[in-house]
């Protein structure tokens, strides 16, 4: 079976109007031709740029989390390391860059794992997530003004636990995380 994802039933934008743009977020409102012709006159779509995450794999076995603030929930959540793709960057640089920086953890064999939509009805991003085994502490940590980041080596079963327990939070590495216990880990 080939790829499902296909632009069957792709709308036609008539117009679109820029409410809001910022570099980490750019809003937009678009008036949309469905493909039976309706008209809807207010579609709203939110451009963010891509993701990376890593699962992050020591020589010793161990995962590198991180343990982060979350400002919208109000929490502070496990997470895979992360950010933000700069404009015209490579994935794996970006994803190679984001680990570094945030727990100064380099090296290894790197693959890229698994690509995700934050969300395919109102978000234009992509999420891509890789994997990296045989990672060694190179450097400190390099944080952006609003991280804080504290850095955490867990087990295996430690990784595999607080994704049962459901307190990896962010879909997004959740969903990897997942697969990555499914497909690979067995």
């Amino acid at each position: 079976m080939g790829s499902t994802i296909n632009e069957e039933g792709k709308w036609r934008v008539i117009e679109s109007e820029y409410l809001f743009r910022r570099p980490w977020l750019t809003a937009r409102r678009d008036k949309v031709q469905l493909p039976d012709g309706r008209i809807h006159p207010e579609y709203y779509v939110i451009e963010y740029p891509d993701w990376v995450n890593v699962i992050a794999i020591t020589t010793d076995g161990l995962f590198v989390m991180e343990r982060q603030y979350r400002h919208a929930l109000g929490k502070t959540c496990y997470e895979m390391p992360c950010g933000v793709v700069e404009q015209g960057e490579d994935l794996m640089a970006a994803a190679k860059r984001e680990l570094q920086e945030e727990t100064g953890f380099g090296g290894g064999e790197w693959k890229h794992f698994l690509s995700l939509s934050p969300n395919p009805s109102s978000n234009t991003n992509m999420s891509h997530t890789f994997i990296a085994t045989g990672v060694e502490k190179i450097s400190g940590q390099h944080l952006d003004a609003t991280e804080d980041i504290s850095v955490h080596l867990l087990t295996r079963v430690d990784v595999f636990g607080l994704l049962q327990r459901g307190e990896i939070l962010q879909a997004l590495m959740a969903a990897p995380l997942w697969r990555y216990f499914y497909q690979v880990d067995k």
